[in-house]
């Protein structure tokens, strides 16, 4: 069996408060203003879909996303999916994601059902092999501090049966 990983990273600082729309997973979080990005600014599947072009090799953050958004696409959904497209094309598929977020705020712990079932949902993994966890660092960074958020991903991924 071929077993391949790689770590995914993103961060993005919050626009003013009251401007935009914070998504993280794709799940909209109230009261918590959007990311300062050219797209809907989900660092969260921003951090998988680099972890996903760790294992495939092409980057789709940077020239394709930005492609993507100049023609209307700003949905980060479409990102991980063009990413996840190439994992297929390599006979492989998501097998294992584990998601690490560092902000002071939104509160993730309400939403983490809900921010598992729109990453299988996206990913076509089973929710029991998801894993997102939050800590705001003691306040020892900007997004401890409440600025933004950070996010660290680990995606294992295997051959397709």
């Amino acid at each position: 069996m071929n077993i391949r990983a790689a770590i995914g990273q993103d961060s993005h600082r919050f626009l003013p408060d009251g401007q935009g729309e914070c998504i993280l997973a794709g799940v909209r979080f109230a009261g918590t203003p959007g990311f300062l990005a050219n797209s809907d600014g989900d660092v969260l599947l921003h951090a998988v879909t680099n972890a996903v072009s760790g294992i495939t090799g092409r980057n789709i953050l940077g020239t394709v996303a930005d492609e993507m958004c100049a023609s209307g696409i700003k949905d980060s959904r479409e990102y991980l999916k063009a990413a996840l497209a190439d994992l297929h094309a390599m006979k492989m598929r998501p097998v294992h994601l584990s998601v690490s977020i560092e902000g002071a705020r939104p509160k993730i712990l309400p939403k983490v059902d809900a921010m598992k079932q729109s990453l299988a949902e996206i990913m076509g993994m089973e929710i029991r092999d998801i894993g997102i966890t939050a800590t705001t660092g003691e306040g020892l960074t900007d997004f401890g501090r409440g600025l933004g958020v950070s996010v660290f991903c680990i995606l294992t991924a295997g051959d397709e049966i």
